[in-house]
C-alpha cells in the first residue's frame, strides 16, 4: 500500500534537501536530525512511487521528476508564507532574525529601525552583526545571516535586492589640517594620507579608480574596516577621510571635522536590503519594508543627505 500523499513538511523537508544538495544541511536549516530527513524523503518516494533524488557518493541529485517537485514545492510554500504573514498578528510572532547592517546604517538610522521592529515583533529577537559588505553578501549566500543592509546591489539571482538609498560619499577633514579652504584639487588632497574603508569595498573601489587615472606621486592609503576608526583617524589629522559626510554629521556640527570643497567628487554609495530569494524569508521581506520607511523617515528629517 503507498504511503499517504505527503503533508506541508515533507514538502518543506524535500525543497530544502533539494535546494541544498545534502541531507544534514537540510537538516541543519531545518533543526531536525538527518535520519529524521532521510525517513521523510523515502516516504515520499513511495507515496508517489517515484525515484525523487539520485543519492551520489558525494552530492545529491535531483531526478527529472525530482526537478518537476520542487518547482511545485517552491510555490506551495511561498503561497504558505503569504497566507501565513497575512493572517498572522505581527505582536504574535517569535523567533530570531540574524541582521548583518554597514556601519554607515549603524551611524544613521539603524537605532530607529530596531526601535521599530521592537515595537511591531516584540516576539522576535534581533541578532545583530556588523561587518563590510563583501563579507555580510558571504554570509548571506552561506545562510548564516538572514538579512543584511549594505552596499549593493548585490548580483546574484540567489538574493533578493531592495534600494534603501544612498549616501553622498565626502572628503572629510579636521579643521587643524592645512588645507585652503577654497576649491581643492586631487593633488593637494594626496598629499595627505587617505583614509577609507578596506578593499574589495565599493568606496575603497572607486577611490583606487579615480587615483589610478590620476598623474600623481604614490600616496598614502590608510584603510580600516571600522568607521569608527576611520572617524577617530581624521578627528586627530592623520590624514583626509574618504566616507559619507552623514555619519559624521555631530562631529562637523561641533567642529572637529568639516567637508572639504574638492573638486573631484567621488561616487555616492549605495544601500540595499538583500536576503536570500527563499519560500521561508516573509520576515526577512517584512523587515525590509520596516527599513524602507525608517530610512524614508531618515532622509525626510536629513534633507540633502542619504537621498534616494
Amino acid at each position: 500500500m503507498a504511503d499517504p500523499i505527503p503533508d506541508l513538511k515533507t514538502i518543506q523537508i524535500f525543497y530544502w534537501t533539494a535546494t541544498l544538495g545534502s541531507f544534514s544541511r537540510a537538516a541543519e536549516h531545518l533543526n531536525t536530525t538527518q535520519p529524521a530527513v532521510s525517513h521523510r524523503i523515502a516516504a515520499l518516494e513511495r507515496a508517489f512511487g517515484l525515484t525523487l533524488i539520485n543519492r551520489g557518493t558525494r552530492h545529491l541529485s535531483l531526478s527529472p521528476k525530482g526537478h518537476e517537485l520542487l518547482g511545485y514545492a517552491e510555490r506551495l510554500l511561498r503561497l504558505h508564507g503569504e497566507m501565513v504573514g497575512a493572517m498572522t498578528v505581527p505582536a504574535t510572532q517569535s523567533g530570531s532574525l540574524r541582521l548583518g547592517v554597514s556601519e554607515t546604517i549603524v551611524h544613521t538610522w539603524l537605532t530607529a529601525f530596531i526601535d521599530r521592529m521592537g515595537r511591531t515583533y516584540p516576539g522576535v529577537a534581533i541578532d545583530l552583526s556588523v561587518d563590510i559588505s563583501p563579507a555580510m553578501r558571504d554570509a548571506l549566500l552561506r545562510r548564516d545571516l538572514d538579512l543584511a543592509f549594505l552596499v549593493g546591489p548585490v548580483t546574484t539571482p540567489r538574493l533578493v535586492n531592495v534600494p534603501l538609498g544612498r549616501f553622498s560619499t565626502a572628503w572629510i577633514a579636521s579643521p587643524r589640517l592645512p588645507i585652503a579652504a577654497g576649491p581643492v584639487d586631487l593633488a593637494d588632497l594626496t598629499r595627505h594620507p587617505i583614509i577609507t574603508f578596506p578593499p574589495n569595498t565599493m568606496p575603497h573601489t572607486h577611490l583606487r579608480d579615480l587615483l589610478a587615472q590620476a598623474d600623481l606621486p604614490p600616496l598614502r592609503l590608510y584603510t580600516s574596516a571600522s568607521l569608527s576608526a576611520i572617524i577617530r583617524m581624521a578627528i586627530e589629522g592623520t590624514g583626509i577621510g574618504a566616507i559619507p559626510a552623514e555619519v559624521v554629521r555631530s562631529e562637523i556640527d561641533r567642529g572637529q571635522l568639516r567637508v572639504l570643497d574638492a573638486r573631484v567628487r567621488l561616487p555616492d554609495v549605495t544601500f540595499v536590503a538583500a536576503y536570500e530569494n527563499a519560500p521561508d524569508q516573509g520576515l526577512s521581506a517584512a523587515a525590509t519594508q520596516i527599513a524602507l520607511e525608517v530610512a524614508a523617515d531618515w532622509i525626510a528629517m536629513n534633507p540633502g543627505h542619504g537621498n534616494p
